[in-house]
């Protein structure tokens, strides 16, 4: 596993920080995941960890925690050979979007600053797959890496109160849903009809870390009908395992 250096932390008096390198990478997030999984392993019991582009945030929820003796199992666990734990499966998530003017409601300003048409665009968003990098700043945003060049444009430069549920944006090398209502700089290009966090499943978020995102274009009527078939608890999304 030992293809990249650390750096391991105290976070306060429960929480340890371990780092890798300052960049965004697939065989970093490779690196971090596998690293979870050995250290689950390990059976140590009330740590919660967090995932973010180059780091892991792991908080003990039981006890103070004993850096000296942390610090050594982190070491032991990102010392072992690459490949000697289990993976955690990962799939790929075809999320629907409709890219209606109605839900868009920046799409044809980006279209025209970018030089695009709003076909162009759309072609462009839904033909990558996204990486998750990570969840947070909302419960549910995901931080999706693999942005085509050709869709990066910066933040709005005057932020909206409020960005509706299910809202697909862009900003900078980012593209994303906003989980629920909140306010928001991201240009807005669609939306999705059907929730990507819902605090009363057993799996709020049903996406992982690890998994890939690819956005798949639908008309007004698909969206209004997934938007039911959502609500009434009978829509599955789509979804394939990776590394089959």
């Amino acid at each position: 596993m030992k293809n990249h250096p650390i750096s391991i932390k105290p976070f306060g008096q429960r929480a340890i920080l371990v780092e890798w390198p300052n960049e965004v990478s697939e065989s970093i997030l490779g690196e971090i995941l596998e690293f979870v999984e050995c250290f689950k392993s390990m059976e140590m019991h009330g740590w919660e960890m967090s995932i973010a582009y180059n780091s892991l945030t792991m908080v003990n929820t039981l006890e103070d925690v004993d850096f000296e003796s942390i610090n050594k199992q982190i070491l032991d666990c990102h010392g072992r050979p690459k490949g000697t734990t289990a993976k955690r499966e990962r799939f790929l998530w075809k999320i629907p979007v409709c890219y209606d003017l109605e839900f868009g409601i920046d799409l044809e300003e980006v279209a025209n600053t970018l030089g695009l048409s709003q076909e162009q665009l759309i072609a462009h968003h839904t033909s990558h797959e996204y990486t998750v990098y990570g969840i947070g700043f909302l419960p549910g945003f995901m931080y999706l890496g693999g942005l085509p060049g050709q869709l990066e444009i910066p933040r709005r430069k005057e932020p909206r109160l409020h960005v509706a549920k299910g809202s697909v944006g862009l900003a900078g090398k980012q593209t994303g849903i906003y989980p629920q209502d909140s306010p928001g700089g991201w240009n807005i290009i669609g939306s999705c009809p059907t929730p990507v966090f819902n605090p009363n499943a057993d799996e709020p978020c049903f996406v992982k870390v690890g998994d890939r995102i690819q956005f798949k274009q639908i008309s007004k009527g698909e969206y209004d009908l997934h938007k039911i078939e959502a609500e009434v608890g009978i829509y599955k999304p789509e979804k394939f395992k990776l590394d089959a």
